[in-house]
């Protein structure tokens, strides 16, 4: 099926060559009758090639020569991509002169050896095209023009139900369709209901449910079932419905008059469920104007049209009503389709082969016809051998996938434009389950000449147009807005739409095309994979390219880093020879992500036909001049280049590139000389003003295409208003975000900023607008207007010390996000507000829409509203508040009723005394108890000095017993000393407590004996004093029932937890309540002098134990034979514990124990003996133990699962392992050493 994709190239080859700049330079080098010669040929073969493709399915020949023909076409590419070179390099140098002027320019090297390189080039291609084409008219081939369509077989599909056949996880869909179809019985015109979704999802077996269902044969007094398929002939449809309405054929003409009569006569005023199922036409034309006006002006009402489609397309242009999207199975329902064929035919359902089979079903990703095509071929296996060879192929290769699945994934691939499917084809370049960018891969697709610009849209617009298509079409699913780094552990996040292919369209991809593969796949299928010229790999495998691609010329290669593995691997040096075979390898790349980028890849680059380049993370700190030389360049991606000062002296000669991504690169000191030529810039991330020739803000003037993020840096250096003026951000209306930042110098000379700013007004189209160290005192008249931001949906300010107010944005309905940082000046969030209300004095919706409101660092902020009257009406949307460093600062907002708030975060907020004051006021004057916060999931309270209630009344009194959170379920509390009190919180889930009142603490321990909190997973406490002891009633009647749900204990300070002396009866108590407790961690515990042994012996399922800064944790025991660690541990870690001598004397018996991390113990002098026992062992950390000279005898011998072995900080247990070590000998076998020098 790969030979599918040749049309389109050779399509786009034949385009290339008729480009006028190829023309301009084939005239001038005395070679344009070949290149003439070489469009005719194309187009020829161009005509053909819908024929040989047909006949290469069962012509061995055929398919042959349309392999070569593949080959020859991309060698033709690149002769014609180097003439077009050429063209644009003599642009960049004289501009669009006459060509009589420029031949002196044509190379840097001899004109007459140019002419003769190129002329050799172009003939040797023409000589292989003409051969191919003299082969082909031996073939016999039509012409495409002159040939009827091609018609594929017509699915036929009924409307019977086998009564044998069970149906699994469509019941809920049945239930909402039917009721969407009964829902409809007073609608008097015929409605229309899609049902639509991927190939394989069972869409007409759900159809066939609904329209069998009794109710629905009770509701409808006609019902008709037919299959359109292809064949969207008009007349021939209606025909069919007229024959189903009367059950029975007639002889009836072809005229759509008389039809139309016919269907009044046979279904009149009958209500009429007709089902049209597997319909594919997108044309709306044929649809709003033809047929509809046929079936929808016949019937009674409540009569509905259900129709069955794989495109979204399909959907939205039938539709009169919600279309019902089919979603993929759930995993229970998958397990039950599978396993009800998988385990049908006598294969007994035996743990083996149910595990083996649920990885099955992962594989089948919710399709049904996967999953039954895949568990009628199992019923027939009984051995575990057999299903894991199935589970270890992909499902398109075995027979079940090949002869069931993949046919029917293909008719939908075969509507596809040919575009389309050379976009489709090239996501095979990336792994199953790969979350890839929308606008990458976008780029990609541009960078590989796979789309073209058509009619007024440019490339990048029809790279969305594709995009949208492919995801509309199910080729390209769960497209969502995600962040994401464009290297691992980058510093700089972005906002992006990703999406991914289901697992079964990967397996459709790689199966109509042979270009894309992995370094594994490579290896594996050397001989079988010579049309390889698309790649993604690691950065690690980087180093096999050489060997596995000798012969190929790879078109994309992408080595991102994406892994830790990525992040710390180096490129070695290369040989000479090494960079010539890459040069070989990478001659035709159109496509390079290798971030970071080592020079010696750079240097192997034909930058002739390069239009893609990510060097995102690269230790470059001057582009080099060579970038300039790089004429076809389409997108330059240097995300985190954190060391870059400096651009390019002459990028402006790139004037094909569209994309420019700089996020990240803060050492950047100014834009390259003249920057404003690069007029076909749709992204550009990143501005910096600079003072001298060519760098000032005017350079944005004629970018007219920017969109997306637009950040305008070291906006000091504007040199006045009128120069800011210049940048033209106004007519600019693509672009939806906008940063404004100023530098560090604002705070000495804000001479002249507020000027600045009025003339960098916007265009009113701006989403999310962010000003950062702004020196002046006023906002700007713009930003007084409330129709500036009618689309703003965020607002961030931050360092802007001076400014006293915020934008007129109190009243939008369009605001969901405000961020307010370092900002001296503001006393208020809304001034002028009766103003502003147009005089109103009744109150307004303030932030009416605003959903996340962060406060930081606001020192003077004492009011919400200079009119108050507003207050009780803010923030009516709220769901996450964060208040941070507002001394002056006494309430928060009315908001303690909201239904919307879900998240509340306060910290270092000196005045605040409670959390709702005026309780009963705002209530109504309700005294009964009170569910505050009533949506809230999240609270944080944080260094509040002064908070001591919850809630008080209008006189002041406390409410504290009426207050209710009743669905928190996360609640810190830290450093509230006052704080003698705890709310109810019946569903909490992650409760943490440290450094509040004791009578707090004793309410906390108290509500674990009383089983207070059943859904308690997560506990941090810290508590000075001792636990209180308990009433006797509740010691008796509580005192040995465990949290269930507790997973894990995190002690954090000085803790009545942890004593040296033995545990109190209540303590004890308490610690029988943790017998659950998988995790423990004990963190800055001074009184923790031994180790917690009876603590521990509570604790029989801790798996992970954690103890770090105990200073005074010696490690010492009661008895030497004492049992210190429970035997059911997995993880133990012992960090930054300085007096720690001797590790618990039972380590050598915890039999599953995985991993040890020992790390800054500095008076720790020997592991113990006996830790032979460790046979699960497989991470073993020793670091900054200085003492630690050596391992207990034999102890390396006898770790059989050791896979990880780090070493540092520690001199002389460091030396023994190294190379000429007593022990180095001894690690071989250890598949990961990290041992530092």
């Amino acid at each position: 099926m790969a030979e599918s994709l040749l049309l389109p190239l050779v399509r786009g080859v034949a385009g290339k060559a008729a480009d006028a700049l190829v023309e301009t330079v084939t005239r001038m080098c005395g070679l344009d009758d070949d290149r003439r010669t070489l469009e005719r040929h194309l187009l020829a073969v161009e005509c053909k090639l819908a024929n040989a493709e047909e006949m290469s399915e069962t012509n061995g020949y055929v398919k042959s020569w349309m392999k070569e023909l593949k080959s020859v076409a991309y060698e033709a590419d690149d002769v014609l991509d180097d003439f077009q070179y050429e063209a644009l390099r003599r642009q960049s140098k004289i501009g669009k002169s006459t060509t009589h002027k420029v031949l002196g320019y044509i190379t840097r090297q001899s004109p007459l050896l140019f002419r003769f390189e190129m002329s050799r080039k172009l003939k040797n291609v023409l000589e292989k095209i003409n051969k191919l084409v003299e082969e082909m008219n031996k073939f016999g081939l039509e012409n495409s023009v002159h040939r009827g369509k091609r018609q594929n077989p017509c699915r036929q599909t009924h409307s019977k139900l086998d009564d044998c056949t069970k149906i699994f996880g469509r019941d809920d869909d049945k239930t909402v369709v039917v009721k969407q179809l009964l829902g409809l019985q007073d609608q008097q015109k015929v409605q229309v209901l899609p049902i639509f979704g991927m190939g394989g999802l069972g869409k007409t077996t759900l159809a066939k449910m609904v329209y069998n269902e009794r109710e629905v044969h009770e509701h409808f007094q006609l019902k008709m079932w037919h299959c359109v398929s292809v064949n969207f002939d008009i007349i021939d449809l209606v025909k069919a419905i007229a024959e189903l309405a009367t059950n029975g054929s007639s002889a009836m003409l072809g005229s759509i008059e008389l039809l139309q009569k016919k269907l009044d006569e046979v279904i009149g005023q009958k209500r009429f469920l007709l089902v049209l199922d597997d319909v594919w036409n997108e044309d709306k034309r044929i649809w709003e104007d033809e047929l509809k006006p046929l079936l929808c002006s016949v019937g009674g009402p409540g009569s509905v049209i259900v129709v069955t489609c794989r495109s979204k397309q399909v959907a939205s242009i039938m539709c009169t009503v919600k279309p019902h999207e089919l979603a993929f199975l759930s995993e229970e329902g998958s397990w039950e389709l599978f396993s009800n064929r998988a385990f049908s035919n006598g294969v007994d359902e035996q743990p083996e082969l149910v595990t083996i089979g649920r990885r099955i079903v992962n594989k089948c990703g919710g399709l049904p016809l996967a999953l039954k095509t895949m568990g009628g071929l199992l019923s027939s296996k009984q051995k575990v051998q057999e299903w894991k060879a199935i589970e270890e192929s992909n499902i398109g290769d075995n027979d079940g996938g090949k002869y069931e699945v993949m046919p029917i994934l293909k008719l939908s691939y075969k509507y596809l434009s040919s575009e389309m499917k050379q976009c489709f084809a090239f996501c095979a370049v990336f792994p199953k389950d790969y979350e890839m960018e929308k606008d990458r891969l976008i780029q990609l697709w541009m960078a590989n000449g796979f789309i073209q610009e058509e009619g007024i849209m440019d490339l990048v617009q029809k790279g969305e147009f594709i995009f949208d298509e492919l995801v509309w079409r199910s080729f390209l699913q769960d497209k969502k807005v995600a962040i994401k780094s464009a290297i691992y552990h980058g510093d700089t996040q972005y906002k992006t739409f990703v999406c991914k292919m289901h697992d079964l369209m990967h397996d459709l991809a790689k199966n109509v095309t042979d270009e894309c593969a992995s370094i594994e796949e490579l290896s594996q299928q050397k001989a079988l994979l010579k049309g390889v010229c698309h790649m993604k790999t690691s950065k690690a495998e980087f180093e096999r390219i050489n060997g596995l691609c000798k012969g190929r010329k790879l078109r994309t290669l992408l080595a991102p880093s994406e892994s830790w593995k990525d992040y710390k691997y180096n490129f070695p040096s290369k040989s000479h020879k090494d960079i010539k075979e890459l040069q070989q390898v990478l001659a035709s790349l159109r496509a390079l992500n290798c971030s970071p980028s080592p020079i010696v890849i750079c240097k192997a680059i034909n930058g002739k036909h390069l239009r893609y380049l990510d060097l995102s993370g690269s230790d470059i700190v001057r582009l080099p001049d060579s970038i300039c030389m790089l004429y076809n360049l389409q997108t330059l991606r240097l995300i985190d280049c954190q060391k870059l000062q400096q651009l390019a002296e002459n990028m402006a000669r790139l004037r094909k590139l569209t994309h420019l991504y700089l996020s990240g690169c803060g050492s950047l000191r100014s834009m390259s000389p003249n920057f404003g030529l690069l007029n076909n810039l749709h992204i550009l991330t990143t501005f910096v003003v600079d003072t001298g020739d060519g760098l000032g803000i005017e350079q944005l003037k004629e970018l007219q295409h920017l969109s997306n993020r637009l950040e305008l840096l070291n906006l000091s250096k504007i040199k006045s208003g009128e120069n800011a003026k210049e940048a033209n951000l106004s007519q600019k209306k693509n672009i939806s975000e906008l940063l404004f930042s100023w530098d560090q110098e604002r705070y000495d000379k804000p001479n002249g900023v507020e000027e600045v700013l009025q003339c960098l007004e916007p265009h009113s189209n701006i989403q999310k607008f962010e000003i950062r160290g702004y020196g002046g005192l006023q906002i700007s008249q713009w930003m007084r207007k409330p129709q500036m931001f009618d689309s703003l949906r965020e607002l961030a300010m931050s360092n802007c010390p001076r400014c006293k107010s915020i934008p007129v944005i109190w009243l939008s309905f369009s605001l969901e996000i405000l961020s307010l940082y370092n900002m001296d000046n503001l006393t208020t969030l809304c001034n002028n507000l009766d103003v502003e209300g147009g005089g109103r004095i009744t109150p307004l919706q303030i932030f009416p829409r605003l959903k996340k409101l962060c406060l930081i660092k606001l020192l003077n902020l004492e009011i919400w509203a200079e009119n108050s009257v507003g207050e009780s009406q803010m923030f009516k949307s709220l769901e996450e508040l964060e208040m941070f460093d507002c001394p002056r600062c006494r309430s928060i907002p009315v908001i303690w009723f909201s239904v919307s708030l879900k998240i509340l975060s306060l910290q270092k907020m000196d005045n605040l005394t409670t959390l709702c004051n005026n309780l009963d006021v705002k209530a109504g004057g309700c005294i009964t108890p009170l569910q505050i916060f009533p949506r809230l999931k999240k609270m944080r309270l944080i260094r509040l000095p002064s908070l001591e209630i919850w809630a008080e009344n209008s006189v002041g009194e406390l409410s504290d017993n009426l207050v209710t959170f009743p669905v928190l379920e996360e609640l810190e509390i830290k450093n509230c000393p006052k704080l003698a009190s705890i709310p109810v919180i019946p569903i909490i889930n992650d409760l943490s407590i440290v450094g509040v009142h004791s009578t707090a603490v004793g309410l906390v321990f108290m509500g674990i004996h009383l089983g207070s909190w059943p859904f308690l997973a997560s506990l941090t406490l810290g508590s000075l004093e001792d636990i209180p002891m308990l009433p006797l009633e509740a010691q008796q009647s509580q005192s040995q029932m465990p949290l269930e749900k507790l997973e894990r204990l995190y002690l954090e300070g000085p803790n009545s937890l942890v004593t040296s002396s033995g545990l109190s009866r209540s303590q004890l108590m308490v610690w029988k309540c943790f017998s659950l407790v998988e995790q423990l961690t004990i963190h800055r515990c001074s009184n923790l002098v031994r180790w917690p042994t009876e603590e521990l012996r509570c604790l029989d399922r801790l798996r992970f134990l954690w103890i770090k800064k105990c200073d005074n944790l010696e490690g010492k025991t009661s008895s030497c034979e004492e049992e210190t660690l429970p035997l059911s541990l997995e993880e133990l870690l012992i960090n930054d514990c300085h007096s720690v001598v001797t590790l618990p004397p039972n380590l050598g018996n915890l039999a599953k124990l995985r991993r040890l991390g020992l790390s800054h113990c500095i008076r720790l002098k020997a592991l113990p003996d006996g830790m032979c026992g460790l046979i699960s062992l497989r991470d073993l950390e020793i670091h900054g133990c200085p003492a630690v000279e050596k391992f207990p005898h034999g102890l390396l011998e006898r770790l059989p699962a050791l896979e990880n072995i780090s070493i540092f900080e520690c001199p002389e247990l460091g030396r023994r392992c190294r190379e000429d070590g007593e022990y180095f000998h001894l690690l071989t076998s250890v598949p990961h050493k990290y041992i530092d020098f």
